[in-house]
């Protein structure tokens, strides 16, 4: 067994690193349509779809729609910036071809069975391997331009969501709080999909298996996870040198 501690932020890039290899996810990006929705981790997914694809031109800063910043940094009542002019779009992939400025409104309606759908999440509850979203557009964002395709459609959805925001309720019976009339603040929304985490990305690459044991740190450690990993010497080296490969990743900023 090895302890194997990972940062939020090389969290992001082993999981960018796996799901961008997943096979579902290749077949789309090189046969079909491959929808990256903007996000903070899924900003570090589409960098590595494009170098896996060559191309070139996409930056992820800016790429994401609603985030959490500290009290002192505030954000709109939507959990947006105020300054939204730099916004880049989603990462559509069709054919292997990057659609440029385009957003998931744009081609969600000629999405389809084999096409993919990656988006990320601010609530994970892993003992169920659910994920949630925090809802601050009025017609629900971009979750409910997309659940219409996932669930009509059977277009596949992976949730590409880091171990730092594991929470310990019921998702659904939490979403029944804050979403009831008269509550302020965000709505709540649980929704359907394959629930992708560090413990995901390095049971597919490696096959070993990780068992989240603590949590947290200072001076830049601060939301870090210690997993303990389990699999032949061979899976565990090769899992110890991924994330080795990861430690030194910024942390993310603006």
């Amino acid at each position: 067994m090895r302890q194997l501690l990972l940062t939020p932020q090389a969290g992001k890039r082993l999981i960018a690193k796996a799901l961008s290899r997943h096979p579902l996810i290749q077949n789309a990006a090189e046969n079909g349509t491959l929808v990256i929705i903007a996000g903070t981790t899924n900003g570090y997914l589409a960098e590595e779809v494009c170098r896996n694809l060559e191309i070139s031109g996409f930056s992820r800063k800016r790429f994401f729609r609603g985030l959490t910043m500290p009290p002192n940094k505030p954000v709109t009542k939507e959990g947006r910036l105020a300054d939204e002019s730099q916004f880049p779009g989603d990462l559509i992939i069709t054919k292997g071809q990057w659609q440029k400025g385009k957003t998931i409104v744009d081609v969600v309606d000629n999405l389809k069975e084999g096409d993919v759908i990656v988006k990320g999440a601010n609530a994970l509850d892993l003992e169920h391997k659910q994920a949630a979203l925090l809802i601050g557009h009025p017609k629900a964002g971009t979750v409910g331009i997309t659940l219409p395709a996932v669930v009509g459609r059977r277009v596949k959805l992976f949730i590409a969501v880091g171990l730092e925001k594991r929470v310990n309720c019921d998702l659904n019976a939490i979403a029944s709080k804050l979403n009831e009339p008269g509550t302020g603040g965000y709505r709540f929304l649980p929704i359907p999909g394959e629930v992708f985490t560090e413990i995901e990305a390095l049971k597919m690459l490696y096959g070993v298996e990780s068992e989240l044991f603590a949590a947290g740190g200072v001076n830049g450690a601060e939301g870090a996870v210690w997993l303990a990993v389990s699999g032949t010497k061979d899976e565990e080296e090769k899992a110890e040198a991924a994330v080795a490969s990861v430690v030194s990743e910024p942390a993310f900023t603006l």
